[in-house]
């Protein structure tokens, strides 16, 4: 299956033979320093919406497909995310979806199929996060409010309507006490944040196949 990584062709061929295929597992840089040596440091339970970990995972698992941005891409960010979450780095882990929605899977979206788009996994990571016991945060909603005020690189547009989805999301589980915008850019800079409703609309019409409803399904069903 050209183009697709190990465990997209795997699971595949499982659904191909009739089994069933359950995908489970459990603003910042990094060094290599940073990164635990050994699954058996995990700090944090495993996340259900990401790949399961066999190993250790670090920033070259990346870094080897980043020129394609393709399915293999997407799956080592998703990975490497949940690498990060366990090893108690919350906001590496968030830094890590971001790019993950950095993919291009035009002509490959098969892996969807397997590996959703990673609102639920987002939405479970700050639940668990945000009394601040599973490592450093930060600020979701201020992160994504700039994120998606400020987008840059390849296909922009989409990536900034995935941003205010995921805004939004943090403020359905994030109190705004703890979690607050940044009324700061807003007043200076007379920022509009679309809502809810329109950011899906808009995600709908440039987004992957059946990605709102993933995002709806991350919005309305706590997990």
């Amino acid at each position: 299956m050209r183009g697709v990584g190990l465990l997209i062709h795997s699971q595949m061929q499982a659904r191909k033979n009739n089994s069933s295929v359950i995908v489970s597992g459990d603003c910042l840089r990094h060094s290599a320093a940073d990164i635990c040596e050994s699954p058996s440091a995990f700090v944090n339970p495993a996340c259900p919406w990401l790949p399961d970990l066999s190993g250790v995972e670090d920033a070259a698992s990346t870094r080897s497909h980043v020129a394609a941005k393709g399915p293999e891409f997407y799956e080592a960010t998703l990975r490497y995310a949940h690498f990060q979450w366990r090893a108690g780095k919350p906001a590496q882990a968030l830094l890590q979806l971001n790019k993950a929605w950095k993919a291009d899977l035009d002509g490959a979206t098969e892996i969807l199929e397997i590996l959703q788009p990673p609102y639920r996994a987002l939405a479970w990571m700050m639940e668990q996060a945000a009394a601040g016991e599973c490592g450093f945060l930060g600020n979701p909603v201020r992160h994504f409010q700039h994120l998606a005020s400020r987008m840059s690189g390849p296909r922009p547009e989409v990536r900034s309507w995935r941003a205010w989805v995921c805004l939004h999301l943090a403020e359905n589980i994030l109190t705004s006490g703890n979690f607050p915008r940044d009324g700061r850019q807003l007043v200076r800079e007379g920022l509009w944040i679309p809502s809810s409703q329109h950011s899906l609309s808009r995600l709908a019409a440039c987004g992957w196949p059946m990605e709102v409803e993933h995002a709806l399904a991350a919005m309305k069903h706590r997990n």
